[in-house]
């Protein structure tokens, strides 16, 4: 009993440090996201969001049932879904309508910021060792997050070299395609 206590007290502790980083960072990369003109920031730091929204529910699945724990990850499965769908929706708006270029060095700046931030909570949660549904539903969600920093890190790098919106939009899309595979993992380990 007493070793079960202390595993619950770290898996909230660790859920407790991932969503303060992934908050913070949904806030940081938010304001740089409009401020840039940048969809990849704007999708990066919704998934942020998300993530930040996926670590609280898991804060009340920890000591709960089985099936609690199973809940609650196919609760933050269909919220990324959801996330998904929205952001595909903003995509397609903004590429068929008429925006600014972004601003590369931001992108690419905030983007490795936030790829430190995300590999911290990655080495936090792994550290952890768990193997509950809902830490599982988390290192997903971060795996994910570092791949979509890399991708906007390339994006910036595409948007500086050929002057255009088009690479941006592309790893726009591209995060919330992920954002949606991620989903769809989730769901089926909820099962």
């Amino acid at each position: 009993m007493k070793n079960i206590n202390y595993s619950h007290r770290q898996e909230r502790r660790v859920l407790w440090q991932v969503l303060a980083i992934n908050f913070f960072f949904f806030t940081l990369e938010m304001l740089t996201g409009f401020i840039a003109d940048s969809m990849g920031l704007v999708a990066d730091s919704l998934d942020m969001l998300a993530d930040s929204i996926v670590y609280a529910l898991s804060l009340f699945a920890v000591g709960g049932t089985v099936s609690r724990k199973k809940n609650i990850a196919r609760a933050a499965g269909y919220f990324q879904l959801a996330l998904a769908i929205l952001g595909f929706a903003e995509v397609i708006r903004r590429f068929v309508g008429h925006g600014e270029t972004p601003d590369f060095h931001l992108m690419i700046i905030i983007s490795i910021i936030a790829l430190a931030g995300n590999a911290i909570c990655l080495y936090l949660l792994q550290k952890s060792e768990s193997q509950e549904a809902h830490m599982k539903a988390s290192m997903i969600f971060t795996s994910t997050d570092v791949i979509v920093n890399l991708g906007v890190i390339v994006a910036g790098v595409f948007v500086y070299l050929t002057d255009s919106k088009l690479p941006d939009l592309t790893v726009g899309a591209i995060v919330f395609a992920l954002v949606g595979r991620g989903a769809y993992k989730i769901l089926q380990l909820s099962k």
